[in-house]
């Protein structure tokens, strides 16, 4: 690959660097591209994490792709069962030969008088290649691989124990007749407790605050009638949309009605628990979706709870001990092991050093445009899904846009599109991310942020983004074509001013 310059560079080859490599290969026929891939197997996310039960959050008819049909009969997949349908696309959309495993990008340069990224990648064994390409399609995802959030507790140094954090879970694990405490709330803490509670002594998940919790079936009953009736494609799509359209209205009703939709799941907790429940450990302080909710498959962390198996306890740390954590209330957790399931250290385009013509990016400093690129940095788009809704339905829609963009730029002669903010300064900006999640809240300073208007503002609702990236013009006046050697240049320091650099 080495010297070769490609239409389209792809940097990940997990769930969203896969599916981008098919729409390239359905949508732009003749054009180059090859993936690239820090690691040395695909899968993303679902090879990295190896924790116990590691699973989707979202229902597999949404998480899956558009173009190919989830066909296992559970909603909510395990990750050997994603890498198995990873796995399935690339061998039928012949992808292998496409995959640079072990090259990862650690500089990205951009050059307007050639209308080419140069890219340099690190290789397993530490050497060093460039390739350039004319679009360089980031699929690498929010996150840093190489380390989560770890928060240094008081104490850590005295713990008896072993600790570890769910991102580099050690494959021999053993954690048969222990005591186990868990610290975190979120996805991979409610995903990871009943698993353990299976063969541990006890499992305690400690939380500072509640997570909304909310049970869903395993296995879709529609999806099973829908199979029954129709064709393999049509049930797919049907159970997709009547899944979205769901998403869609709770997310709204939540938003809208937010007390009534906050009672609404705590008397799911209720009926799931029993009366005897102490509800301040399943009521957050905040309102439903100002952060993710939490999914469990078929009740399994409320079953967990009942039987003894497991608990759940609201407390902060005070430090860690020999013998397990101190509490703030003065409560000792006993503990052979202490997972700390405290979260991701989100990253905007992965670790890489990104410049456009000598100046480096900041992606603190870039506006959004359409959930895809950001101002002043040309050919360059980025895959993030929706925060209220799968992944993958964003990301679909964002290699299809990239698809339609770089036919675009081929059929009219203009190798360069640069979304360019307007030279009145008028567009007012805020979060990208309307999340106060901690891992958001600690990144939000170097997040990309998004405008007050279209198309500089995120819809988070899949139906407009159908309209927005499928359907509507390229051309529209705010991405602007060019030439090699003519660009328009957005400074972020100076949001109100463009300037044209022209080289004819």
């Amino acid at each position: 690959m080495e010297n070769k310059i490609l239409d389209v560079l792809i940097v990940g080859a997990g769930l969203s660097g896969i599916g981008a490599a098919v729409h390239i290969t359905k949508r732009c026929p003749g054009k180059s591209f090859a993936i690239v891939e820090g690691r040395e197997r695909l899968g993303g996310t679902w090879d990295l994490f190896r924790y116990p039960g590691i699973r989707s959050d979202s229902d597999m008819y949404t998480l899956g792709y558009n173009f190919k049909p989830w066909t296992s009969r559970r909603a909510i997949a395990d990750a050997p069962s994603i890498l198995k349908y990873l796995n399935e696309t690339v061998d039928e959309y012949r992808l292998k030969d496409k995959i640079q495993f072990n090259h990862k990008v650690v500089d990205a340069s951009w050059s307007s008088e050639e209308a080419l990224w140069t890219v340099s990648l690190q290789h397993g064994d530490g050497s060093l290649s460039t390739v350039q390409c004319n679009f360089l399609h980031m699929c690498s995802g929010y996150y840093d691989y190489e380390e989560g959030h770890n928060p240094d507790f008081p104490g850590k140094a005295e713990f008896s124990g072993q600790i570890v954090h769910p991102q580099f879970w050690p494959e021999d694990m053993d954690y048969s007749g222990k005591k186990v405490v868990v610290i975190g709330s979120g996805a991979t803490a409610v995903t990871i407790v009943p698993v353990m509670a299976e063969s541990a002594e006890h499992v305690t998940m400690l939380q500072r605050s509640p997570t909304y919790i909310v049970s869903a079936p395993g296995v879709d009953k529609w999806a099973l009638r829908f199979r029954k009736a129709l064709p393999s494609k049509l049930a797919y799509l049907m159970t997709r949309w009547k899944n979205v359209l769901w998403g869609l209205f709770t997310f709204n009703l939540a938003r809208n009605k937010p007390k009534a939709f906050k009672k609404r799941l705590l008397d799911m907790v209720q009926e799931e628990m029993g009366p005897d429940v102490d509800m301040a450990n399943f009521t957050p302080s905040y309102n439903p979706w100002d952060q993710r909710l939490c999914l469990v498959p078929d009740s399994d962390l409320f079953a967990s709870i009942k039987s003894g198996k497991a608990s759940i306890v609201t407390d902060h740390v005070e430090s860690f001990s020999k013998e397990g954590i101190k509490l703030k209330s003065g409560q000792t957790l006993e503990a052979d092991i202490i997972v700390t399931a405290t979260g991701l250290k989100m990253l905007t385009g992965g670790s890489a050093t990104i410049s456009v013509d000598g100046k480096p990016v900041n992606f603190g400093e870039t506006i959004n445009y359409k959930g895809v690129m950001f101002s002043g940095i040309p050919n360059f788009g980025m895959t993030m899904g929706y925060t209220n809704a799968s992944w993958t339905l964003k990301a679909d829609l964002t290699s299809e846009y990239v698809c339609r963009l770089v036919n675009f730029m081929a059929e009219n002669g203009t190798p360069i599109a640069t979304p360019t903010l307007p030279s009145d300064g008028s567009i007012g900006t805020e979060p990208m991310l309307d999340f106060s999640s901690g891992y958001v809240q600690r990144a939000i300073k170097d997040l990309p942020k998004q405008g007050d208007r279209k198309p500089w503002r995120l819809n988070q609702n899949y139906p407009k983004d159908i309209i927005n990236l499928r359907h509507k013009t390229v051309d529209d006046g705010v991405l602007v074509f060019s030439k090699a050697g003519a660009v328009a240049v957005h400074s972020p320091d100076n949001q109100d001013d463009v300037a044209s650099i022209a080289a004819e």
